[in-house]
């Protein structure tokens, strides 16, 4: 897998079921790749439908395969409830070098329970090849 800068476009989701029965869910997410988390606002109020349209960025190093996405109700005092998850693979940005806003499934339980919309691009980083390097001495210009 190609190092470099994953930027994820983490844009809203749509159809998530309320885990709260008396008051509109406050969602956020925690995007994970690899060792690295980040977490995104609390869309306050929003329910089953939130918008957040947040940039996180990531560095990638060999072996990252995938983006983990995780959608969480803020309860105020007591614990965070667990809304769903979905899992990105990053193959096709690899090879590609961006994917425009798509809608991935997110799932609970294995069973569908809504969909979340993220945008991803990648620069791959620079690496010095051998030609210009030659064998870690510059050419000379003697």
């Amino acid at each position: 897998m190609p190092r470099g800068k994953l930027e994820v476009l983490l844009v809203g989701a749509k159809g998530l079921e309320s885990t709260d029965f008396l008051f509109n869910m406050d969602p956020y997410v925690i995007l994970t790749c690899r060792t690295q988390e980040q977490k995104s606002s609390v869309a306050s109020g929003q329910g089953c439908e939130p918008e957040w349209n947040e940039i996180f960025l990531f560095t990638l190093s060999d072996g990252t395969s995938e983006l983990s996405i995780k959608i969480m109700d803020s309860d105020g005092g007591s614990e965070d409830d667990f809304v769903g998850k979905a899992i990105i693979p990053l193959e096709p940005v690899f090879t590609e070098g961006s994917i425009p806003t798509t809608s991935y499934n997110v799932v609970k339980s294995e069973e569908y329970c809504g969909e979340i919309r993220v945008g991803l691009n990648f620069t791959p980083e620079e690496l010095t090849t051998e030609e210009e390097n030659h064998g870690g001495w510059k050419e000379s210009s003697y």
